[in-house]
């Protein structure tokens, strides 16, 4: 893998790191190209590197890194279709989430391959991505079987962790990574609120429900998915979880529902596992409970 070279193509937080990342792995960057020229300055901070039109990197690099925004990568893709030469089975790779790899593909009759790599983690800044990138999972897929093992390859070699995924789905994938990183900070949201209805001031709230939300992550860690669940609607405290709903303001009772029926989903599955399971009469109060309906 030494023996290649490879290009960034926008030099985000996440194509920077990669970069950073790669280059640190004896793979040689020949150059970058970018639309902005503060994010070009700013790449050059981390890796001084020449910046070259497209048809340059194209005939130096056995590997275009694709890491515009998600709507540019299949024009960019289109620029590079349509010069006349490259470097002979040259790999395209994009880093987004929702993408295929396909998208990438405006000839087939091209001898080039295409590959995805998306790192399912957050990353704030540059620093911060390059500490997280060890050990971070990578949503995987490409254009053909050989393309795919050197994505592991190079997913390892960045000490991260290779995960194959049904590019057909890869819209669920992506969904279920934005529900664990977008909607949990929504949902602490949501917490933060019902804490200030009960006399506690925001930073407090946030504040306080940072260990709470530590110890759910170590639970999930250690026990998995369903024995971490812990809480009213695992224990079947029927009465606690109407409370809740007579309390919790109108406009948020739907989505204590929605989360408290996927929850009971787990509860049950929780006890079948214990070879137990809930009282009939409670198992159906709780499935009234959480029934979704107009409240009055």
């Amino acid at each position: 893998m030494s023996n290649k070279k490879f290009a960034l193509i926008g030099t985000g937080v996440v194509g920077t790191a990669l970069a950073v990342a790669v280059e640190a792995k004896g793979v040689e960057c020949v150059g970058v190209n970018t639309r902005s020229a503060k994010s070009y300055q700013n790449f050059c901070q981390y890796l001084p590197k020449k910046h070259l039109d497209l048809a340059q990197l194209s005939l130096e690099a056995d590997i275009l890194f694709i890491t515009t925004q998600d709507e540019i990568i299949s024009k960019v893709a289109e620029e590079l279709t349509l010069l006349k030469q490259r470097k002979k089975d040259q790999i395209w790779i994009h880093c987004s989430g929702s993408l295929k790899s396909a998208i990438m593909c405006h000839d087939p009759s091209l001898t080039v391959s295409y590959l995805s790599l998306h790192p399912l983690q957050a990353f704030a800044s540059v620093e911060n991505a390059l500490a997280l990138l060890p050990g971070t999972y990578f949503g995987l897929e490409g254009s053909d079987r050989q393309v795919e093992e050197y994505g592991e390859q190079l997913v390892r070699l960045l000490g991260g962790i290779p995960l194959r995924i049904n590019p057909e789905k890869k819209t669920l994938y992506h969904a279920g990574a934005v529900v664990v990183s977008n909607y949990l900070v929504s949902l602490v949201s949501m917490a933060v609120k019902l804490l200030e209805q009960a006399g506690i001031n925001k930073e407090d709230a946030v504040k306080s429900l940072l260990p709470l939300l530590h110890g759910s992550y170590q639970n999930i860690a250690k026990d998995g998915l369903p024995g971490a669940l812990t809480g009213p609607i695992a224990r079947g405290d029927t009465e606690v979880v109407a409370k809740h709903l007579q309390h919790i303001p109108a406009e948020l009772r739907p989505i204590y529902r929605g989360l408290g029926k996927l929850a009971l989903e787990l509860g049950i599955e929780k006890k079948a596992a214990s070879q137990t399971g809930y009282n009939p009469e409670v198992l159906e109060r709780l499935e009234q409970l959480l029934e979704c309906h107009t409240d009055k």
